[in-house]
Parts: C-alpha cells; sequence; structure tokens
C-alpha cells in the first residue's frame, strides 16, 4: 500500500527527473590529415554555431592517425589524404564501410619561399638541381606520408627523382615541409596547392601534371569502435553546401562519392 508520504516522494522525485537537464551530447573526435586544418576548422566552428557539439579534431599525417587508430585511439571519424591509409584500416575492420565517402580531390605543386626567383620548367626530364644549389626539397615522408608517396611517384613519372633523392628533407606531414619552405629553410617544396594557398610566404613555382601520380582523393569514415550517436551527423555536415564551399574556398574540388557509388 503507498502511503502518502511515498506517494508526495514518487512525485517529486518524478518532477526533478522531468525539469533536470538531457544529458550533453558528447562531441565526435576526428582524425583528420593535416592538409585539411584550414578548411576543417572553419567547417568545425560553422557546425558548432549551429548548436551541435564542437568537434574535437586532431590533425597529423595520414599514415600517424591510421596507425594510431589501428592501436586503438579513441576516434570517432577518420579523415585520410590518399585511398591507401584508409584501405589499411578497411582491411583490418577498423571503419564502417557503409560510411565510407570520397570527398575531396586535391592536387600537388611545387613551392618556393614567397620572395625566391627559382624557375622550373614542369615536364618530361625534370630537373631540380639547379633550382635546389645546395639546399634540399622539402617532402612529406615518401614512404609513409601521402603528399610524399604523391610527390615521389610525380618525380619518379618525370625522370626527376635520381636527381633529388639524396636532397630531400623528408617531414612528418605535409605541413611540417610546408614550414620549411615557409620558413626558408629549404629553397624548394612538394605540398598540395591547398597548403600553398594556406601560407602567404610560399609561392607555387610550377604544378604537377595530374597523371604523373595516383589520384588525390581524401576519404572520411566512421571508425568501427566509435561508440559516440553523433559522428553520422557530422559526416553528414561534411557532405553539406556550408562544408563545400569551406573546402572550395581553400582550394579542394569536391567529389562527394559514398562507397557504394563507387561500387
Amino acid at each position: 500500500m503507498i502511503t502518502r508520504a511515498g506517494f508526495l516522494a514518487a512525485l517529486v522525485a518524478g518532477a526533478l527527473l522531468a525539469t533536470a537537464p538531457a544529458r550533453a551530447a558528447e562531441p565526435v573526435t576526428v582524425f583528420a590529415a593535416a592538409s585539411l586544418k584550414n578548411a576543417l576548422d572553419e567547417i568545425a566552428g560553422a557546425y558548432a554555431k549551429a548548436g551541435n557539439p564542437a568537434p574535437r579534431v586532431s590533425y597529423a599525417a595520414s599514415n600517424t592517425l591510421a596507425k594510431q587508430i589501428e592501436q586503438g585511439a579513441p576516434a570517432d571519424l577518420f579523415f585520410s589524404a590518399d585511398l591507401d591509409w584508409m584501405d589499411y584500416l578497411a582491411k583490418q575492420n577498423l571503419i564502417r564501410p557503409d560510411t565510407r565517402v570520397s570527398l575531396l580531390a586535391n592536387s600537388i605543386v611545387l613551392i618556393a619561399p614567397r620572395d625566391s626567383k627559382a624557375e622550373v620548367r614542369m615536364g618530361p626530364g625534370l630537373d631540380l638541381a639547379a633550382a635546389l644549389g645546395p639546399g634540399r626539397l622539402a617532402m612529406g615522408n615518401v614512404e609513409a606520408v601521402p603528399a610524399g608517396k604523391y610527390g615521389k611517384a610525380a618525380l619518379e613519372k618525370l625522370g626527376g627523382w635520381a636527381g633529388v633523392k639524396d636532397k630531400v628533407a623528408q617531414a612528418e606531414s605535409v605541413r611540417a615541409a610546408l614550414l620549411l619552405v615557409s620558413r626558408g629553410e629549404a629553397p624548394l617544396g612538394i605540398v598540395y596547392a591547398t597548403d600553398a594557398a594556406a601560407d602567404a610566404n610560399v609561392r607555387i613555382v610550377a604544378t604537377f601534371p595530374a597523371d604523373s601520380h595516383p589520384p588525390i582523393v581524401y576519404p572520411v569514415a566512421v571508425t568501427k569502435d566509435s561508440a559516440n550517436p553523433d559522428p553520422a551527423s557530422f559526416l553528414a555536415y561534411l557532405r553539406g553546401p556550408t562544408a563545400k564551399a569551406a573546402f572550395e574556398k581553400q582550394g579542394f574540388t569536391v567529389l562527394n562519392r559514398s562507397a557504394t557509388a563507387q561500387q
């Protein structure tokens, strides 16, 4: 039998539960390629301004981020600068394949410090020796960092790798390579066109032909072990008009091709 005191206590408890604020949604953790920083910072800010939890974005080279996810780092979304590192995680069943999207495309360019007079004829028989002088060519690690792998492939295709392979300053990410040129510590560097556009202290000397390297595609996917209910919402936002405008402002080409559309 319910007493009057018990009834009143239950009534008060129910009222408290009804008026208690809902638990705040957990911010989405995004592991993103370093070259995405300018665009993704803007997009994350707009997403938060729209009333959503501000995403937590960790930037590094795609290979570094993929290895961290492999080792159990708590990422909800992986945004890679190439297909290889997304495929690497997919083969280990560490992403949700139905969420995978090839979102962006990019290009690679040869850059120099803003005041440099360096000139290079881009094409077969490419020779960077004269423009480099005693300096070194700044690139992402050519065996692991996507921009470094694309750069090496392009140099090999154009016949310029043999002349520079012993003069390469290999950086941990494409943004680190950009910084070497921006600071004047390297006379030339290979970065994405979007990186060059983001730094007023460098200029583009030449653009590598699109057929000199594999297509530069940025895939994004939800990680398999994500327990956060919101990654799908932010992924949809990345595919929407606000994000598209931010990506294009930085010089990316928006592909927005889902995994099912590519099959």
